[in-house]
């Protein structure tokens, strides 16, 4: 084969070609625009908002939907739905990911949805407690150790072991009618089709007195087992710099052909495999929300 073709071939693999279209956004709105296209790009809930059981933003999702399935969209009429008036103020992802939920109908919503059961038991008179409450996100704790590596399958654990509450963290307990040393535990009561765990990268630093972003390396699964359900990654939202000057991108495998993809604003990039060959980890200092889909086994 001439070696101008193999060439020209090797140029045409390396291209780096999309299926899939970016958003134009006003201002500084790339949180938004992440969880945007992780909500395009999960197949039950692009498929429900556009069903004849629709709130108002079910509308504005539909339009925007509809567009991205053929070209670059904007996102001005959702923005404004969701009540941002300062479109240069850094904001949180996941704080509006939750809003979209929040006011997306039951039917769209539903597969986000997991429900937690908690248990409280004194350590005194042993007697116990519950409540029950549903879930959009579970939050994880990030170790503020720069040279530890964090792992979302511990964290998980971590989130569901029972913790041990005394001193100032004592909790009232109604039998022996004061504060008492506790046992608190949380199981998971219905599993969500997509599990969107957090990664707590922002957190309270005492000595500094004011708000940091944690930049550990975390250990992202390709797998999870939780609650006999199996779940498979599709989905990080990654957040770049610091709390002053964040930016937000996504990576997103596509259930249409199986590729992941880079999503950055309005420029979209198929990187084909996220993770390496052979490993079931992905290494990342960026990631902060990671969404797994269930498996119908």
């Amino acid at each position: 084969m001439d070696c101008r073709v193999k060439a020209f071939i090797r140029k045409l693999e390396n291209l780096s070609i999309s299926d899939y279209h970016g958003l134009s956004s006003p201002g500084l709105t790339c949180y938004l625009n992440s969880v945007l296209q992780v909500l395009f790009m999960t197949e039950d809930f692009r498929e429900a908002v556009k069903s004849k059981y629709s709130t108002n933003i079910d509308l504005h999702l539909r339009e925007l939907f509809v567009g991205l399935e053929r070209t670059e969209s904007e996102t001005n009429h959702i923005t404004k739905k969701l009540g941002i008036t300062d479109v240069y103020e850094q904001r949180d992802a996941a704080e509006y990911f939750e809003k979209i939920l929040c006011e997306t109908s039951p039917e769209a919503s539903k597969i986000f949805k997991g429900d937690l059961n908690h248990k409280t038991t004194c350590l005194v008179c042993e007697k116990s407690s519950e409540s029950k409450s549903g879930f959009w996100i579970l939050p994880l704790a990030v170790d503020d150790s720069r040279r530890k590596t964090v792992n979302v399958k511990q964290g998980l654990e971590g989130f569901f072991r029972v913790q041990n509450v005394c001193g100032d963290n004592q909790i009232y307990c109604e039998s022996c009618k004061e504060k008492q040393d506790a046992a608190i535990e949380c199981k998971m009561t219905q599993c969500p089709d997509v599990l969107t765990l957090l990664l707590k990268r922002f957190t309270f630093d005492y000595k500094q007195s004011r708000y940091v972003k944690l930049y550990n390396r975390v250990a992202v699964a390709r797998h999870l087992h939780i609650a006999n359900c199996r779940y498979n990654l599709y989905a990080v939202v990654h957040h770049w710099g610091d709390l002053t000057g964040g930016h937000y991108t996504a990576d997103i495998k596509s259930f249409e052909t199986g590729d992941w993809y880079s999503f950055n604003d309005s420029v979209v990039k198929r990187v084909g495999q996220l993770f390496e060959p052979g490993d079931d980890c992905l290494r990342s200092c960026t990631a902060y929300l990671l969404m797994y889909r269930k498996v119908n086994e």
